[in-house]
């Protein structure tokens, strides 16, 4: 029988070995989440929502397991494991408050004045296909709005953090989820492949590479069934001519080394402006150079290793490339001796088309930094990409980035003098090879419901 293993990407060390499950297997558990679909979507909003905040309680009561298994899995920091316990309960507690009202029941008007009602209902099960970067974050915020609707959801997650999704469907139950509603599947791509075909499932969202992306959505479209991906990135940070320097440095040192730098809303190219370039660069380089670097089970470890030596390789070639292209180290770029998948906070100047660092996204601690012109040299640099998931502007006037940041920037999302991964009660999503749809702020509730019309004979009130 076909197994994966799961490793320790700090030290090498193997974990555990899981059966890779059948065809068979994986669509008897589409069926049973299916089964218990039917008997879920009869209950009512206000009744889901206590089961969310149950399971909320129990991440928060599991709090350091998870992490300490998060960090194992994947060599996250230990305290990123526990903001990230954190936020997965507070979405599941967002979606409960609110759900009931963003999911209920819509009067509308129709012909002469007669009375019609929008009302949004579950479609079924919905498959979700997640990354490794978050290990509960990632099918939690598919997760929590696909429960809150009345859906049922199939996780195929990533194999380096098989432990993480069925540890946490393991809480959903002891905090009272039926049993076969949610569901994780381990499997190879052909038989996820199948799983979109199956006639039981009725959404696909997946979050991962734009092409991985480009392949699951051909699959969703050709079974006919809707799909929400979102595809990561190479967000931009534009520092322009009246930004406060410090405050830029600061938030951009974590803006790209937030979660190992492997989160797809990273701040990963940095658009300097000519007039303030050679102040923010230098400050910038100095602190990257500063970062510690190791154990991410040590409270006092600012960077941990990439997720797997698979990644590290990855984000090695990628800067090599970006070397030989042109692109000049400021900080960082040697890899350090001894075992674990460590590549050091790297800063790259002189970043131009044509390399990796420009065009492709770097999920790792490895900063790009382009010299702009001027303000609107800078904002034409940022939109130069097939990407457009997020990106930031610091500038002392927020009104005039708040303008650039509504008409010009051609992203889902634009932080301004600050950086952030999400929040419950905002829109996350992008546009071009980022992918479309949006999840949390309710717009993820919407996503997968029949928002159903019923036209009345009576009047309207």
């Amino acid at each position: 029988m076909t197994q994966i293993t799961t490793r320790n990407p700090a030290t090498g060390e193997t974990l555990q070995s899981y059966d890779v499950q059948s065809a068979e297997e994986a669509f008897a558990a589409v069926e049973a989440s299916h089964s218990a679909f039917l008997s879920w979507r009869e209950i009512t909003h206000e009744e889901r929502a206590p089961v969310l905040r149950s399971i909320a309680a129990k991440l928060r009561d599991n709090a350091d397991e998870l992490a300490a298994l998060m960090t194992r899995e994947t060599g996250k920091l230990i305290s990123g494991g526990k903001q990230e316990v954190e936020i997965c309960a507070q979405i599941f507690d967002y979606t409960a408050d609110n759900g009931p009202r963003i999911l209920g029941d819509e009067d509308r008007v129709h012909g002469d004045g007669r009375r019609g009602v929008v009302t949004y209902q579950p479609i079924g099960v919905i498959y979700s296909v997640q990354p490794w970067n978050f290990p509960l974050y990632q099918p939690v915020r598919v997760l929590a709005a696909a429960l809150m609707a009345g859906n049922g959801c199939v996780l195929k997650h990533a194999s380096i953090c098989t432990g993480s999704g069925l540890r946490l469907r393991e809480l959903c139950i002891e905090a009272g989820l039926p049993e076969e509603l949610f569901q994780v599947v381990v499997i190879d791509h052909e038989t996820s492949d199948r799983i979109i075909a199956h006639d039981k499932v009725r959404g696909v969202t997946m979050t991962g590479s734009d092409t991985a992306g480009q392949h699951i959505g051909q699959q969703a479209a050709a079974a006919l069934k809707k799909s929400v991906l979102e595809l990561g990135s190479n967000d931009a940070y534009l520092v322009l001519e009246d930004a406060d320097i410090e405050l830029a440095v600061k938030t951009s040192v974590i803006g790209r080394l937030y979660n190992n730098g492997e989160t797809c809303v990273n701040a990963k190219r940095f658009i300097v402006t000519e007039k303030v370039y050679d102040r923010f660069v230098d400050a910038f380089a100095a602190q990257m150079a500063r970062i510690r670097m190791g154990d991410p089970t040590d409270d006092r470890t600012e960077l941990g290793p990439l997720s797997s030596q698979d990644q590290f390789e990855t984000v090695r070639d990628q800067v090599e490339q970006s070397v030989k292209a042109g692109a000049t180290i400021l900080c960082g770029g040697q890899v350090p001796e001894g075992s674990g998948a460590f590549y050091p906070a790297t800063v790259l100047g002189d970043v131009k088309p044509g390399m990796p660092a420009y065009d492709d996204e770097i999920f790792g601690p490895v900063a790009a930094v382009i010299r702009a012109r001027d303000d609107a040299d800078a904002m034409r640099i940022a939109n130069d990409s097939r990407y457009g998931l997020g990106g930031g502007i610091f500038s002392r006037d927020e009104e005039r980035a708040l303008a650039l940041a509504r008409t010009h920037f051609d992203t889902g999302m634009v932080r301004i003098n600050s950086f952030g991964a999400a929040d419950p009660n905002m829109p996350f999503g992008g546009v071009k090879n980022s992918g479309y749809g949006r999840e949390h702020g309710g717009f993820g509730m919407h996503e997968f419901v029949n928002a159903k019309a019923v036209y009345l004979t009576s009047r309207a009130a």
